[in-house]
């Protein structure tokens, strides 16, 4: 999609790429990530307003670190290096890094000079995340060291005649006080951007490319009835209409009663115009997951028979062009982008099979975190109701059962789940969550119930606070309220002997299970 301004983040392998892309977005500005690999000369086509390098675990001055350029910096675009980035500008225009002598990590009160542009209306001493062993020695020629700390001399520097910029520390995170207005900061005073990034325009926008892109063509939407799939179906409905069919695919793993649900909303006497199909795959699930326990083969799988179903489908309404998902900017992040680290097979984007028989698969969402998918959902006239429902996998329940999946733990994680929301939501308690749920642990524990022993499953219970999905804390749900969901659990639930609590944010774990 064209925008009349862009900030560019180049990720060297930062574990907080996306948070940099996010913080940019807070500011109206839009923003991509792309990998440090990208040329100078697909850089200049793209034309970007300004550009952030982003941090990486490697040492700069090893044989194999990630480096780019020094042309870049002779393109007169502000660049702002961060962390690993900060460290790489210094390296390729000749300042000297090395091994620091004490290793900076955690909250570090830094001294700024408020002078910069890059400070303006920082405080003096302001509290900033730090996380490095190397640093700055020596700052290149033409520039200025503008913030320090005890333990670290140059904390930030900048070359204002060729408008670079770089600091030791993370500013797009929220440990670090004062980050997000150092980032305007830059965005708005160093590359003069004017702020045209809103969420009416993306919608407009969207529409009349998507009109553009499929001309006469038809379309298939996998809709999950999931916030992504809804919005992204919605979008395509109004941007084509009749061409859109909608296919719903129930492949078991959906929480207790969904695809009724789901039916109900997007179906036949349901609020949208959509020729609206849904396929009942459960035992055709079931069979290609037997006897698989690793979750990354459970994502790849559960992807493949999706995208094999809606071939088939396809085949019986005629010709389809394009295949629509609601792939969102976390999904692609996460699946591995440029030398950044997989942590999980999106079934939507890494989980996808080699060949796939559509002419294009459009994912009109990919650039939206979820925050932006809702905004752009509430735009598009979708319920509140709908924009704000639970956030639930692709792969379903797939990922929220530990091992093998069977339609026996399918059924105790979908009962457990129901239990624990309507106990939740009674008490209030789901308000501000980002996303609770009982997912169905692989251990099996010895317990006792009447006068018998049991022998049976543990339930974990998930509860997180995050507005991005990217990062998360682990919600405190009130003693009363657990005490009661792990009473109803195990007494109703037949199989399940303890119920657990989750308490651990993301990072070190994921959201959800596997």
């Amino acid at each position: 999609m064209e925008q009349k301004e862009l900030i560019l983040v180049l990720d060297f392998g930062g574990q907080y790429n996306q948070l940099i892309a996010r913080r940019v977005r807070e500011c109206n500005v839009y923003c991509e990530v792309k990998p440090y690999t990208l040329s100078v000369e697909e850089i200049k086509k793209l034309n970007p307003k300004g550009i952030i390098f982003t941090g990486g675990p490697s040492s700069v001055y090893t044989n194999d670190a990630p480096r780019c350029s020094k042309e870049l910096f002779e393109l007169g675009i502000p660049i702002l290096g961060i962390c690993y980035g900060c460290h790489l500008m210094a390296y390729i225009l000749e300042g000297s890094v090395v091994t620091a002598p004490i290793s900076e990590y955690g909250h570090t009160e830094v001294q700024i000079d408020s002078s910069s542009a890059l400070f303006s209306g920082v405080s003096e001493k302001t509290v900033c995340w730090m996380s490095h062993t190397d640093y700055i020695e020596k700052v290149p020629e033409h520039f200025k060291v503008i913030a320090k700390t005890n333990a670290c001399p140059t904390s930030a520097m900048e070359d204002t005649e060729h408008k670079l910029y770089a600091v030791q520390f993370h500013p797009e995170v929220l440990h670090t006080v004062e980050g997000s207005k150092m980032l305007y900061n830059f965005v708005y005073t160093i590359c003069q951007c004017s702020g045209t990034w809103k969420m009416d325009s993306f919608v407009e926008t969207t529409i009349q490319e998507l009109r553009e892109k499929i001309g006469t063509g038809k379309v298939l939407c996998a809709l999950s009835g999931g916030v992504d799939s809804s919005v992204a179906a919605v979008l395509l409905s109004k941007a084509v209409g009749n061409q859109l069919t909608c296919v719903f695919v129930d492949h078991g793993l959906l929480r207790k009663n969904e695809g009724d649900e789901v039916e109900a909303v997007f179906g036949l006497n349901g609020s949208y115009e959509l020729n609206f199909i849904r396929i009942n795959a459960q035992e055709r699930f079931y069979n290609k997951l037997q006897g698989v326990e690793d979750p990354e083969k459970k994502r790849k799988i559960i992807g493949e028979e999706f995208i094999r179903v809606f071939e088939e489908e396809a085949k019986k309404i005629g010709t389809v062009d394009y295949l629509v998902q609601g792939t969102i900017y976390p999904d692609v992040i996460e699946s591995g982008l440029g030398k950044s680290a997989v942590i999980k097979s999106h079934h939507n984007v890494g989980g996808l099979p080699d060949y796939v028989d559509f002419k294009e698969i459009i994912e009109p969402l990919r650039l939206l975190f979820k925050d932006e998918v809702r905004k752009a959902g509430l735009e598009l006239g979708i319920p509140s109701h709908l924009v704000y429902r639970q956030p639930f996998p692709g792969p379903g329940l797939g990922v929220r059962i530990i091992g093998e999946v069977t339609a026996q733990k399918v059924h105790i994680v979908q009962e457990a789940d129901a239990i624990y929301r309507e106990e939740v939501e009674k008490a209030g308690a789901d308000r501000g969550l980002g996303q609770y749920f009982a997912a169905l642990t692989n251990m099996r524990s010895v317990g006792v119930m009447g006068d018998g022993r049991t022998y049976d499953y543990a339930i974990a219970l998930r509860a997180v606070n995050t507005s991005d999905f990217m990062t998360a804390e682990a919600a405190q749900i009130p003693w009363e309220v657990l005490n009661k969901v792990a009473n109803r659990i195990v007494n109703e639930v037949k199989g399940v002997n303890r119920v657990l609590f989750d308490c651990t944010g993301k990072p070190p774990a994921t959201i959800e299970f596997e």
